[in-house]
């Protein structure tokens, strides 16, 4: 295969902003990893190349935009003390890397549909509709099995997870569905349970989906789970945080992803 010269390429940098000022970028979040592993001010500020004094007038503006302060001076020690990262330092490090690799996979899809005006409209309205879904899948129809009232369709997902769906004949008529075209699966996150050690066959859920948990975020009341389904797709559940205390559920873990065929909207550009 030949390879593209002089091709159109995307670049963008990603801000965390407070009160319409620049807090978080890329050279502040470096150095705020420097800090992280060095313990040190002077040895951090060396290691992003700048001086120790716009290194700390860095540390300070950060500190006065933040609620909570994201660097701590510490004293004592058989070094005389340091410099480290307070919890919500180390946490606001771990939004903002996740966060710029989003940033950068939508770049890069971007990237893949310049050439193709239809097929960039298409991916950008992909990427509205997941705005007020949290699941949002896109795969090819494999079959469609019409019964009185209703019909059953089965999506193949990339990497060959099927999801089935339960629909109205008037909405496939409607929506023009046929074998082998593309379309969406979009599933709301508080249809999805989560289960751990599930026999398939003793379930009546007819979506079932093996996978691992990828990431974890508890909140008062409830804890939202993201499970990598296979190498590309990720499901998001919204169970209540007693649940997942209830079934120990850590990082990491393999779990399973439930809902039902009835909870799955089919959608086409």
């Amino acid at each position: 295969m030949p390879v593209k010269t002089n091709a159109i390429e995307l670049e963008g940098n990603l801000w965390f902003q407070k009160s319409e000022n620049r807090f978080l970028g890329g050279d502040r979040i470096a150095l705020l990893e420097k800090i992280d592993v060095l313990g040190s001010i002077n040895k951090a500020a060396k290691a992003t190349g700048i001086s120790y004094k716009t290194a700390w007038q860095l540390v300070n503006l950060i500190n006065n935009l933040s609620e909570t302060a994201l660097v701590k001076r510490t004293t004592g020690g058989k070094d005389g003390g340091g410099t480290k990262l307070t919890t919500e330092g180390k946490n606001i490090l771990k939004k903002y890397r996740v966060i710029q690799e989003e940033h950068r996979k939508f770049l890069l899809n971007l990237e893949e549909h310049l050439d193709d005006s239809e097929a960039l409209y298409q991916s950008l309205n992909r990427i509205s509709m997941k705005v007020s879904a949290r699941n949002v899948f896109t795969g090819t129809i494999q079959e469609i099995t019409r019964e009185t009232v209703n019909a059953e369709i089965t999506l193949a997902l990339k990497g060959g997870i099927r999801i089935t769906a339960i629909v109205t004949n008037g909405a496939i008529d409607k929506l023009g569905l046929t074998k082998n075209m593309s379309a969406y699966a979009i599933i709301k996150s508080s249809d999805v349970i989560v289960g751990k050690e599930i026999d398939a066959s003793n379930v009546s859920t007819r979506n079932v989906l093996c996978g691992t948990i990828d990431k974890i975020i508890k909140g008062p009341v409830n804890a939202e789970i993201d499970i990598a389904i296979g190498e590309e797709n990720i499901m998001t559940s919204i169970i209540t945080l007693q649940s997942a205390q209830n079934l120990d559920l850590k990082e990491g873990d393999r779990t399973f992803a439930m809902f039902k065929a009835s909870s799955v909207i089919i959608g086409t550009d």
